[in-house]
């Protein structure tokens, strides 16, 4: 078992794995985090979703294998990314190589691609996580039954008050839009999930998750940024 999982199939089984899981962590986050656009509340939606999962102890240790998966994926990704740099050798082999084995274009970036998305998730982590748990900045959120509850939404909404934060988190969300896209398609490969009458669907469903998820998470700091301004 030790053999297989350190083999390169073994780590890309891995691979596989960790990224569905994050891929299904993804909905579930943007499903809460929609909460801070939909409801025209002054935030107290988002801060009970926010406080439930911060609180619920179930939430709380799964968010710690959260981390790991994250990392595993993150390290994981970049071991193969150099070993697959060392074994194309010259840039025209390398081109030659993944001609003749179909891979598309995306596939020779994936190793960039991530690299530039674990920036982005050590921005987000630093602007959101560690203010919530490091610091004494974020105001009191003061709803009834929510004992030492911090104000959350006011947080994320005066960082989406600066353009430039919100332009970094839309090109942020271009960039993960096409890792998914490969991402996707390569888990069920490499797990031999693949199948002439599902395959097409599975693309499709790949596809389509690979463009609304990102969307998703980019309008958001885009309406609360239009809101502040007054144009929405």
């Amino acid at each position: 078992m030790g053999r297989f999982l350190s083999s390169s199939i073994g780590q890309k089984v891995i691979m596989s794995l960790t990224g569905l899981f994050l891929i299904t962590f993804l909905l579930v986050h943007l499903i809460g985090n929609l909460q801070l656009i939909m409801a025209n509340d002054e935030g107290y939606s988002f801060n009970t979703y926010a406080y439930f999962m911060t609180n619920n102890p179930v939430i709380k240790l799964t968010s710690y294998g959260l981390y790991a998966f994250i990392l595993l994926h993150a390290i994981q990704g970049t071991y193969l990314w150099i070993q697959n740099k060392k074994a194309r050798g010259t840039v025209d082999y390398a081109v030659k190589r993944y001609r003749t084995a179909g891979e598309s274009k995306n596939s020779i970036y994936m190793g960039s691609l991530g690299l530039v998305i674990l920036a982005f998730i050590i921005v987000h982590m630093v602007q959101f996580w560690a203010q919530m748990h490091f610091t004494d900045s974020i105001g009191a959120f003061t709803a009834e039954g929510y004992a030492d509850a911090k104000d959350l939404y006011a947080l994320v909404s005066q960082t989406y008050e600066n353009p430039w934060i919100v332009l970094f988190y839309v090109v942020s969300m271009v960039f993960i839009a096409f890792h998914l896209w490969h991402g996707f398609r390569s888990a069920f490969q490499t797990l031999g999930l693949n199948h002439k009458k599902y395959t097409p669907f599975i693309k499709a469903l790949g596809w389509t998750y690979a463009v609304l998820v990102p969307f998703g998470f980019a309008v958001i700091p885009v309406i609360m940024y239009l809101r502040h301004e007054g144009v929405l």
